[in-house]
């Protein structure tokens, strides 16, 4: 028995100090597929591979599954295919699916049809983003291509160009070591693309500001409880000329309702934000401020925010610190409050309209209203769409400003169904739109546009957006390791499929603003400005 014990020991001891690498199962053990884009070529992420006794795998950013179940190894076995936006060819009996010798050390190729216009390239964030390439021994596109800062859910991207960096804002952050993640917002930077960065076609290398434990740090950090959520993140110069970086933010009490909101502004000593401007009631003229686009007018440079819910650019500031931490200085295009006599929408700020309807919170009902009227109609079915969240960029390819957006109610998805529309200036009129991507029952909300990963003279752009079960479906069908992160597409504007998008304009979109030019000295000399 002695002897017993030490061997028993012995085992023990060599188990835990022997490398991760020689302890885990092999590539030989596995069984491949590699599911790829029948018109690329190229991997597909978040496929759906089921065995007929519900044996569920999901392809990783590389378009790869890998397989091992004892008893299924080294025999003919069905695999039903499914992944939203992609198809594969149905048999006489309807089953979409094909039947695959599973011989360890051995890949399988699947093809599948793409039936959305937008291409899913990778996922950004969370845990195991090349997961089974790399149990095949293949090189993954990233750095961190198993788990970067414990990260392993995100939500809802902001990011902007600051000090020749692109800097990257999360919402709520999941973690690896407890069911309660970090409710202060998460930051991370990347270089730029031909600076040092990823083309974007195959991924970003995101470097996290990280904590003394080593997850993802509070990069708003502040006293009292809730989340702090930020938004409308934009550069501005201060008196001495120097580039500052604010943020909106609310301390939420729950999902609807908050404890305080105000301005943030970057503080590069401390890596984190630090409020300029708190208030216990809403000062800005809309609830939250989405993403912003930079705009010059008339020779002065401004943001405009594409606000959310339903989306549409219907404020923006001057590009100058003391007029984007004051908000009375916002202005908000709006037919309220107008002299007499006018009767079409006009800029006008913040602090005048409340004035001259009562009060800050009668002009943010009054605004409120007005923007409710806001909608789409489909370009092919005319059918009315209702935008939810998204971006608006100027776009050299089609010589237009584009706007990317989720749908809030779509008949596939509540919140997963993605759009792509086109107007003459930054606030539209926005009136037709055609579908980019689309999902059954999940969530793709806060799509956003990313126009320094233009390419091709803008022919190419990139966009991301949260997938999530939340809003659209049954958390317990919610999708390992993609739930709760965010998911990179790229768009390709030549698509036939997005024709002109030239529909008769209502007298409700009679809207324009003929000054507005895109700023591109924003983005310096990014290749594709």
């Amino acid at each position: 028995m002695k002897h017993v014990r030490y061997t028993l020991i012995l085992l023990t001891v060599i188990m835990f100090c022997l490398p991760a690498s020689v302890c885990r199962a092999a590539a030989s053990d596995y069984f491949f597929i590699h599911v790829v884009d029948e018109q690329t070529g190229r991997g597909v992420p978040l496929v759906e591979l089921r065995t007929t006794s519900m044996i569920r795998l999901y392809t990783d950013s590389g378009g790869l599954a890998a397989f091992y179940e004892p008893g299924l190894m080294g025999q003919k076995v069905f695999f039903f295919v499914e992944s939203p936006g992609y198809a594969f060819t149905a048999d006489g009996f309807g089953m979409r699916g094909v039947a695959l010798d599973t011989q360890p050390g051995k890949t399988a190729t699947v093809k599948v049809k793409r039936t959305q216009i937008a291409q899913r390239l990778y996922r950004v964030t969370g845990q195991g983003i090349y997961r089974d390439s790399i149990l095949a021994g293949r090189e993954a596109a990233i750095d961190q291509p198993l788990l970067n800062a414990q990260v392993c859910g995100q939500d809802s991207v902001n990011n902007c160009l600051y000090q020749g960096k692109l800097y990257w804002f999360w919402g709520d952050t999941a973690r690896v070591s407890y069911g309660l993640g970090q409710f202060a917002t998460s930051g991370a930077v990347s270089a730029l693309p031909g600076r040092g960065g990823l083309d974007p076609d195959k991924g970003v290398n995101l470097t996290y500001f990280i904590d003394d434990s080593g997850f993802s740090k509070k990069m708003f950090p502040m006293d009292g409880p809730g989340m702090v959520w930020i938004d409308g993140i934009i550069t501005v110069k201060d008196p001495q000329g120097q580039q500052r970086m604010l943020c909106h933010f609310a301390r939420m009490k729950d999902l609807g309702h908050f404890h305080e909101k105000g301005i943030g502004m970057y503080n590069d000593t401390t890596q984190c934000f630090e409020p300029i401007l708190r208030d216990v009631e809403q000062p800005m003229p809309y609830h939250a401020c989405g993403h912003p686009t930079p705009v010059l007018v008339n020779g002065v440079s401004y943001w405009y925010f594409t606000i959310p819910f339903p989306a549409a650019v219907r404020m923006r500031v001057e590009a100058v610190l003391s007029k984007a931490s004051d908000p009375n200085q916002y202005e908000v295009l709006t037919a309220l409050g107008q002299e007499a006599g006018q009767s079409s929408s006009r800029w006008i700020t913040f602090g005048k309209l409340a004035e001259r309807l009562g009060s800050r919170a009668a002009a943010q009902q009054a605004l409120r209203k007005e923007h409710q009227a806001m909608h789409m109609v489909d370009c092919d079915s005319k059918k009315q769409i209702t935008p939810h969240g998204g971006s608006v960029c100027w776009n050299r390819w089609r010589k237009k400003w584009i706007m990317i957006f989720n749908q809030f109610g779509g008949d596939s998805s509540n919140l997963g169904e993605v759009w792509y529309a086109e107007a003459d200036t930054p606030v539209g009129p926005w009136t037709a739109a055609a579908k980019i991507i689309t999902h059954n029952k999940y969530s793709l909300y806060n799509p956003k546009q990313h126009p320094y990963f233009d390419q091709d003279n803008g022919r190419l752009i990139y966009l991301e957006g949260t997938y999530c079960i939340t809003f659209s479906g049954d958390e317990k069908h919610a999708t390992p390791r993609y739930e709760y992160n965010q998911i990179m597409y790229r768009l390709d504007l030549s698509d036939p499929r997005l024709k002109p998008l030239q529909e008769t304009q209502s007298a409700e979109y009679n809207l324009s603003d003929p000054q507005a030019r895109p700023d591109l000295s924003v983005f310096g000399s990014l290749a594709g400005q």
